[in-house]
């Protein structure tokens, strides 16, 4: 059993950043696929980016250039760098780990831009 547990949502001002980290309780950053997903009430949750154990990321289309994902494998922990925040992209923010043979959710962190 893995858990993973998200941090650092709040609310922020239109154009704002903010930082999500995701702690895991067991050595799994790095060795697995993980990734941050989103959803926003009434919507289905949507992919915000990944990276892979080989380090390969991508993004939605809608966060690249703007959110960043990246990992420290010492820390054990997986992080969430978005700037520019518009309105928009207000939701609870999740992060997982496939492990290949099961996949971990967080809680979620909420995430409001609003001014």
């Amino acid at each position: 059993q893995v858990q993973l547990v998200e941090s650092g949502g709040g609310l922020v001002q239109p154009g704002g950043s903010l930082r999500l980290s995701c702690a895991a309780s067991a050595t799994i950053v790095g060795i697995y696929t993980m990734g941050w997903y989103r959803q926003a009430p009434g919507l289905q949750r949507e992919l915000v980016a990944t990276i892979t154990s080989g380090g390969s990321i991508s993004y939605a289309d809608s966060v690249k250039g703007r959110f960043t994902i990246s990992r420290d494998n010492a820390k054990n922990t997986m992080y969430l760098q978005m700037n520019s925040l518009k309105p928009e992209v207000t939701a609870v923010y999740y992060c997982n780990v496939d492990t290949r043979r099961y996949v971990f959710w967080g809680q979620g962190t909420q995430v409001t831009v609003s001014s």
